[in-house]
């Protein structure tokens, strides 16, 4: 009897593998997606970006529909990130400050997908590349490979119990590691643990940096010739800055794995122009007339250059 039931439950075994081996790369992402979303759980992740490594205390929660992300770090400097919705407050306990940024986007401390990934396979292979283990759990890897070279590759590590990304790389043009999040444990709940918070607003300067209400898109000054197939608009807003009350329009555009960024805003004495760069993240400068133009996202360098070289004033 114990063998027959053995082999009973190797057979409920294969047939699951089975069965998850008919999923393609992207349905894997679609339930990666809904995952992220309605599910409860927390872990400790590790952030890798420009050489430089952050171990972070991570949880996910979801009360009444509604999203909640809180990272806290575990070394100095002593900092923890909240977002409710698109709402992220930034605390450094060290300074006692905090910044509360009201933002029109809603994105992930993880990692972000399109709602509709249908769209990706536009301009982007999505392929199985086998499983390995992630923080003692079994993964699928989802190779995201572009079909041209004006955006980054990557690969995303699910879990095949709750279809939660354990671990996400992003690749150079030339294979290098450009950034990478991994969870070295998780843990998910059925209920959404109570955020308390461990910090006296009382003893921090609060700033609110609430961004203008985005506008339709023909409201720019300026227009967009050039810029990489699958992208689209996202928001159009124009801010200023609190301090100079310096106007600065910003115009985001995204494909849904990668964004990029345009802003305008009066030229200064000298003006910038030019290409910079910052690990996984290229901004290019140009001057017309008396208007600063900068686009910056992480995306390659010749991306960011196509776009620059497409801008023009209305």
């Amino acid at each position: 009897m114990r063998v027959l039931k053995a082999f009973l439950l190797c057979v409920v075994c294969q047939s699951a593998f089975a069965e998850k081996d008919q999923v393609t790369a992207r349905q894997w992402l679609d339930h990666m997606n809904r995952a992220m979303k309605t599910l409860n759980y927390r872990g400790t992740v590790i952030f890798m970006k420009n050489g430089q490594l952050d171990t972070m205390k991570y949880q996910h929660s979801v009360e009444n529909g509604v999203e909640q992300e809180r990272l806290a770090s575990l070394n100095s400097p002593m900092r923890e990130v909240t977002r409710k919705s698109n709402e992220v407050t930034c605390t450094f306990k060290e300074t006692s400050q905090k910044v509360v940024n009201h933002h029109p986007l809603d994105s992930s401390f993880i990692v972000n997908l399109p709602q509709n990934t249908a769209n990706l396979e536009k301009n982007y292979q999505l392929v199985l590349s086998g499983q390995e283990s992630i923080a003692m759990l079994p993964t699928q890897i989802v190779s995201v490979e572009p079909t041209d070279a004006l955006r980054y590759p990557r690969k995303i590590w699910v879990d095949t119990q709750h279809f939660l990304p354990l671990k996400v790389e992003v690749y150079n043009l030339d294979g290098s590691i450009l950034e990478q999040v991994v969870f070295t444990d998780l843990m998910t709940d059925s209920l959404a643990e109570p955020h308390t918070g461990n910090v006296d607003d009382n003893s921090f300067h609060v700033k609110h940096i609430h961004t203008a209400q985005a506008e339709p898109f023909e409201n720019a000054t300026f227009v967009l010739k050039n810029w990489p197939a699958g992208f689209e608009p996202v928001f159009f807003i124009r801010n200023s800055i609190q301090q100079s009350q310096k106007a600065v329009d910003h115009l985001l555009i995204s494909d849904g794995f990668s964004t990029v960024s345009v802003y305008l805003e009066a030229k200064e004495s000298q003006g910038m122009n030019g290409l910079h760069s910052l690990g996984s993240v290229n901004s290019f400068s140009k001057v017309i007339g008396d208007t600063q133009f900068t686009v910056l996202g992480e995306v390659p360098a010749k991306t960011v250059e196509l776009i620059a070289d497409g801008i023009a004033l209305r």
